[in-house]
């Protein structure tokens, strides 16, 4: 099973920035569209962004759009999800995913057969 490793989590302020990673395998960032999704305490855990595998194409959650950005570097087979004008409603565990079999108008969500990550905590204080 492919790995899929997030980091980069922290603590840090209302209004500053963090810049999480996702670093996969070479065969599986090649070939995966890859994203992320959220989870807060007592809550569900939510869609944040997506990228396809070419890296043209993203999507974004509302709630993150113009705030949030999505890149990939091929050299680093590694997402990155620079995270800016963070609030604590941002404060969640952040999943990192990898999926090879999405495709059509739902390219962004992951199918069942997505690689997870483990996930990595982000803080926001107020």
């Amino acid at each position: 099973q492919a790995q899929v490793v997030e980091s980069g989590g922290g603590l840090v302020q209302s209004g500053e920035s963090l810049k999480l990673s996702c670093e996969t395998s070479r065969g599986t960032f090649d070939s995966s569209a890859m994203g992320w999704f959220r989870q807060a305490p007592g809550k569900d855990r939510e869609f944040v962004a997506a990228i396809s595998v070419n890296g043209i194409n993203r999507h974004y959650a509302d709630s993150v759009r113009g705030r949030f950005t999505l890149f990939r570097d091929n050299s680093k087979t590694t997402m990155f999800l620079q995270m800016n004008s963070l609030t604590p409603e941002d404060t969640a565990v952040y999943y990192c995913y990898a999926d090879r079999t999405t495709f059509g108008d739902r390219w962004w969500y992951p199918t069942d057969d997505a690689y997870w990550g483990r996930g990595t905590q982000v803080t926001v204080s107020s």
